[in-house]
């Protein structure tokens, strides 16, 4: 991982935890290949990664022949661990249930902002102008549409539909029994965007996935609706996106573009209908830790045999994140 990262994700409390569970064979970040080779990899039999770590593929497993686990104190996995590692039948652990959660209380917080239309009353504020709130939406009345059923859209829906939103959801994998039961109605995504107030995205990026919001499927939006984004940038194409801000007919809330980070000069960081945040719904600060004290835990079941709570199904992968 990062070298920064390691005392977020192990301060000193937590280290000393993780050193009463494992024989720590060396406790700086691995910088490059040829650095944990010198250092520590030969001999290591688990990998703790983060954000930042080595990618697990054929040049490193070549130099771990002891290697049976990548602990990882993080979210998705794809970018860490490749093909190669996943061939060789490594175990797989990720926190990514736990990341799961901020970035779900975020989207609930920024869908009840945007009921409101807030960013842009806001700026319309700070120009002088003091527009009541009369006639805006709110929870009665305004249906949200949620984007992919993964563990992050679901903790959304469930929130939603338990604080009397009206959520409407399109998810192409998922039993629609399944959406039923979350209080939700499953929908076609054309429908979705035609009839959502609010549109929350929570796919995977995947090859189906990619510009799925695109220019046509944006037009489908109603006057005055909001794109809410806290999954991957690449879902939405920011240049029909632009076209949309820029007339004022559709407002934004993107903590994910593509590309990340946006031109300091890009429209979409001065549009007054647009707030983006720096890739910052998920864990930040103190949260960090909770990823370490998550992956020791993880390390005691893994060494007394017990099942894995955060395992990582490889066949999964392809609608994962």
């Amino acid at each position: 991982m990062w070298s920064d990262v390691v005392g977020e994700v192990f301060p000193p409390a937590l280290r000393a935890e993780l050193e009463q569970v494992v024989e720590l064979l060396d406790p700086r970040p691995l910088k490059s290949l040829d650095d944990a080779v010198a250092r520590c990899l030969p001999e290591a039999e688990v990998l703790v990664t983060s954000w930042g770590a080595l990618p697990i593929d054929a040049d490193l497993l070549a130099c771990a022949p002891r290697l049976r686990a990548v602990f990882h104190a993080a979210g998705s996995v794809k970018g860490t661990v490749l093909d190669a590692g996943w061939r060789s039948g490594l175990v797989v652990t990720s926190a990514a249930a736990l990341g799961a959660q901020p970035v779900i209380e975020y989207t609930v917080a920024v869908i009840t902002l945007a009921a409101h239309r807030i960013f842009s009353l806001a700026q319309t504020y700070r120009e002088g102008s003091f527009v009541p709130v009369r006639g805006r939406r709110g929870r009665p009345g305004t249906t949200v549409g949620i984007v992919g059923a993964s563990a992050i859209g679901r903790g959304v829906i469930t929130r939603l539909v338990d604080d009397g939103w009206d959520v409407s959801v399109y998810d192409p994998v998922i039993d629609p029994a399944v959406i039923a039961q979350l209080g939700a109605r499953q929908v076609e995504l054309d429908e979705l965007c035609a009839a959502s107030d609010i549109v929350s995205l929570h796919a995977p990026d995947v090859a189906a996935t990619r510009r799925m919001m695109d220019a046509r499927r944006l037009g489908l939006m109603r006057d005055g609706a909001t794109l809410i984004n806290t999954a991957r940038g690449a879902l939405v194409d920011h240049d029909a996106l632009r076209v949309e801000c820029g007339s004022g007919r559709l407002d934004a809330i993107l903590d994910v573009t593509d590309p990340e980070p946006l031109a300091p000069d890009d429209l979409l960081l001065r549009l007054p209908n647009v707030f983006c945040t720096p890739h910052a719904a998920g864990v930040q600060g103190t949260e960090v830790a909770s990823l370490g004290a998550f992956m020791i835990d993880e390390l005691r079941r893994y060494t007394r045999g017990e099942p894995l709570e955060g395992a990582i199904d490889h066949r999964m992968l392809p609608v994962l994140a």
